[in-house]
């Protein structure tokens, strides 16, 4: 079933491995620092993806959206039609916990969420939505030989980016929940239904009790930091 109605690729074109920034835009800066002979695979709707090598490996980037249900397509598709093994999210989230600071990286070990997404699987109870461990340990490992902190845990994927219950977060946070997302759910479900791997890792772009936020410049910065803790993961899988 390729191309398929959102993405023109053909199979072949798609590494293993797919980093997936939310950002087209993002993926197609990523392509053109980053991979060596990057070749665009995909320009539908704009959702821009690259497939090119580094240090040696092919590696895949592709945007996807926002929110679960932009995702939760791209990723399908990806893991059912085109052979991926393990898709990487790489994005931005809004830090909850006081010790948390703009630009730490946080690698989501599990996704709470207040998504029916998974209602779609029939289950007969909730389902913990967890990292692929394999690569979860091969990405702590790559932040640590770079000397760059991460903080691991729980993030919450939300539905609602402008949520009208003012003590949303404080419930979130009381529980020790990292960050605040709307992705990463829908990933761990879609790889775990498709017996694939996932990662999800996200810079701290904002704190949601301290009222900060990254500028531009510095989301560049930061944002660089976690790409190639990214990138120094796919290799190793």
């Amino acid at each position: 079933m390729t191309p398929t109605a959102h993405n023109a690729a053909k199979k072949g074109e798609i590494a293993k491995t797919v980093l997936m920034p939310g950002d087209p835009l993002r993926a197609k800066l990523i392509a053109e620092i980053y991979l060596e002979d990057a070749k665009c695979f995909n320009s539908v709707r704009n959702m821009l993806g690259y497939t090119g090598t580094y240090k040696g490996k092919e590696v895949s980037v592709m945007g996807a959206g926002m929110g679960m249900p932009s995702l939760g397509l791209y990723t399908y598709e990806l893991y059912h039609f085109y052979d991926v093994d393990t898709i990487i999210r790489i994005g931005s989230a809004g830090a909850l916990q006081d010790d948390m600071e703009l630009g730490d990286l946080v690698i989501a070990m599990g996704a709470c969420t207040d998504s029916n997404y998974a209602a779609q699987f029939q289950l007969p109870g909730t389902f913990a939505p967890i990292a692929s461990y394999p690569v979860m340990q091969a990405a702590i490992e790559a932040a640590q030989a770079q000397n760059i902190p991460v903080d691991v845990g729980n993030v919450i994927t939300s539905d609602v980016f402008y949520n009208a219950n003012p003590n949303y977060n404080d419930a979130w946070r009381r529980m020790g929940v990292l960050c605040a997302e709307m992705e990463v759910a829908a990933l761990y479900l879609n790889a775990a239904q498709a017996h694939k791997q996932a990662l999800a890792m996200m810079t701290v772009s904002d704190h949601i009790y301290k009222d900060t936020h990254l500028s531009a410049d510095e989301r560049r910065s930061t944002f660089g930091q976690m790409i190639g803790v990214a990138l120094e993961t796919a290799i190793k899988l």
